[in-house]
């Protein structure tokens, strides 16, 4: 089953594990630097807010966030804490998808997500 973007886009925005910000944030230009603005945004946020955990892919950006003393998690990591938290969908599927989009993870991040989810699978 395909759902629509804007649908899916809502279901995330109901989501509470995550949070979107709406105002824009002034970035240092040490993260502008350093980092894509997304990433830069995300670090200067959560120091400006007191945000311990960022979810950061890139091996810059998580590099930065390590050095800027917060905790990390990626999308793999979301995907995870969704499925233990109860929410539907294939682990295994999702992990594709993410490949065929141009995503690169590591095979052992894809077999901690497999092996931690494998119980959970419908």
């Amino acid at each position: 089953m395909v759902v629509p973007m804007d649908l899916r886009l809502r279901n995330l925005n109901k989501q509470h594990f995550l949070k979107k910000w709406e105002e824009p944030i002034s970035i240092s230009p040490f993260y502008i630097k350093l980092l894509d603005r997304g990433e830069a945004a995300v670090i200067q946020l959560a120091l400006n807010e007191g945000i311990q955990t960022v979810c950061i892919d890139e091996v810059p950006g998580r590099r930065v966030a390590r050095l800027s003393n917060l905790s990390l998690t990626g999308s793999i990591g979301i995907l995870i804490r969704a499925k233990r938290e109860g929410y539907s969908f294939s682990m295994p599927e999702a992990i594709e998808r993410m490949k065929k989009k141009g995503i690169r993870l590591s095979e052992r991040v894809i077999r901690v997500a497999l092996e931690q989810t494998k119980d959970m699978e419908n």
